[in-house]
């Protein structure tokens, strides 16, 4: 990792890896070495489809991660089942107190952003924002300097 942001000139400041639950415990120990010196060159770590893996709490108190992605299983019925706005709103408190931040996945609705806002869960991904863009794409959306809805209020 280290020669590719030294030859490309990329600011690992900018770089996010993304880890999925179940690849981080295959080999722990190893995984915790390598997530650790890429925290070291300045890039953050983020665990991907937070909930859906097989990792226990303990996984993630010992991995060196900075944010976790809530699965959009969890996002999808939110606004209409209780278990998944349980859910929801345990892992964004579970996550604050341990320091992390919060990425919701799958976010396609302003009833699931009122109530992602209305929990403080930090950002959001989703079609509600956008669908996913080829690389020339997303520079006009960039341009076009798009915000979220208002939710009113929340």
């Amino acid at each position: 990792m280290r020669w590719a942001l030294a030859a490309t000139g990329f600011d690992p400041a900018r770089l996010d890896v993304e880890i999925a639950e179940s690849a981080a415990i295959q080999d722990l120990d190893r995984c915790i070495d390598t997530l650790r010196g890429l925290r070291a060159l300045g890039a953050t770590i983020s665990v991907d489809d937070f909930g859906t893996g097989y990792a226990s709490l303990s996984y993630l108190q010992r991995l060196p991660v900075d944010c976790v992605k809530l699965d959009q299983s969890f996002v999808r019925d939110i606004s209409t089942s209780g278990d998944d706005a349980a859910i929801a709103s345990g892992v964004i408190v579970m996550a604050h107190t341990l320091g992390l931040s919060v990425v919701a996945e799958g976010v396609e609705t302003i009833e699931q952003l009122r109530f992602l806002r209305g929990r403080g869960c930090d950002a959001i991904q989703g079609h509600l924002f956008s669908p996913a863009l080829r690389s020339f794409q997303l520079e006009g959306l960039l341009r076009e300097g798009r915000e979220l809805p208002p939710t009113g209020g929340a």
